[in-house]
């Protein structure tokens, strides 16, 4: 098999190919294939599952090149060792080229990078929102604390990221949480933002080695931010996941969903009855759902106190509320949200 990519010119270029093109030997010698810089492109020759596994890791290069961030030699040989899957997925038939969906089989289990580790679902709920994150570009998904919203996204992302389907994991939470503001808290921007990230890094934690999720941030293949620094990017094969999204305006959640570009799944996951916002009927997780709710190709996954596979008290305190709340003949913002989905059918 054979292939050419384009090479970019000057710094990104250097970047790409490593001083004394000491990158591309790397990748000869990994992938055992041919690789030939001539007039401005990269001509790829070899076994086919090796040129598209030497593809997919030189794209990787092209990116950090332009992004001004050339990865260095450990970070390049996790990218070799990472294209294995994309071979696995070739060879199984996952990546298929007509643009159908990837068959996982969810009962199954998703297979992330902790060896014997597959993430199932615990419950039918939960079976239908993993189903759902599989077969849509783009799914929300609400519920109560403990339905496994934020861990089992997380799990798909690195499923297909291990598989090859996507080359870069986003994920995303808005830094405003429990009445707190970023500005009332000590230390640097990064020492203030890592405490709301926290949970997306215990999850990555649960499906691979620490090391790992630390190389692959610093190479950029797994991104954590907070949403305010999302405005602007367009992002395309990658797998894009908002956390905590009923802590959103309505002109954050619209920002951040413009964000989707080609060959990237979006996932967006929240709690409606624990929004920090000043008033709660600002949320934008509220409002895009109602907005949406008719969109062809979006998914809508509802969590309940049925699909809470935390310490079994946790249940039991969400219908406690539930039911004072109830009593109280409040409305609560759960239900806000019921209704913003069933208005108008």
């Amino acid at each position: 098999m054979e292939l050419t990519i384009a090479l970019p010119q000057g710094a990104e270029r250097f970047a790409m190919t490593g001083a004394g093109e000491i990158n591309l030997k790397l990748i000869r010698e990994a992938l055992d294939v041919r690789i030939t810089s001539r007039e401005g492109e990269l001509k790829l020759s070899g076994e086919s599952d090796a040129v598209g596994r030497a593809a997919h890791v030189l794209n990787q290069l092209a990116d950090a090149a332009k992004r001004q961030k050339p990865l260095k030699r450990q970070h390049l040989l996790e990218l070799i060792t990472m294209s294995e899957q994309l071979q696995q997925t070739t060879r199984n038939g996952m990546a298929q080229t007509d643009g159908s969906r990837d068959p996982i089989n969810v009962d199954v289990g998703l297979s992330v990078y902790l060896r014997d580790r597959r993430i199932k679902p615990a419950t039918p709920g939960q079976r239908t929102y993993l189903q759902a994150i599989l077969d849509h570009d783009l799914t929300f998904c609400c519920g109560p604390a403990g339905t496994g919203k934020t861990y089992l996204a997380v799990a798909a992302a690195v499923s297909l990221l291990k598989r090859g389907i996507v080359r870069k994991l986003v994920l995303v939470r808005p830094a405003v949480e429990a009445g707190e503001r970023l500005g009332f808290l000590p230390g640097t921007m990064q020492e203030k933002v890592n405490p709301y990230l926290r949970p997306l890094l215990d999850g990555l934690h649960d499906m691979m080695e620490f090391d790992q999720v630390a190389r692959l941030m610093a190479s950029d293949v797994i991104e954590i931010v907070p949403l305010a620094f999302m405005r602007g990017r367009t992002l395309n094969d990658s797998m894009i996941i908002l956390d905590e999204a009923q802590n959103t305006t309505r002109s954050q959640m619209m920002m951040f969903l413009t964000r989707l570009g080609h060959g990237s799944k979006m996932v967006v996951t929240g709690d409606t009855s624990q929004t920090d916002l000043d008033d709660p009927r600002d949320s934008g997780l509220v409002d895009a759902v109602f907005r949406l709710r008719y969109t062809r190709g979006i998914a809508f996954a509802t969590l309940d106190k049925h699909d809470i596979v935390r310490h079994s008290l946790v249940q039991r305190i969400v219908e406690a509320y539930d039911k004072t709340d109830k009593n109280r003949q409040r409305p609560n913002k759960s239900s806000n949200y019921d209704e913003n989905v069933n208005s108008d059918r």
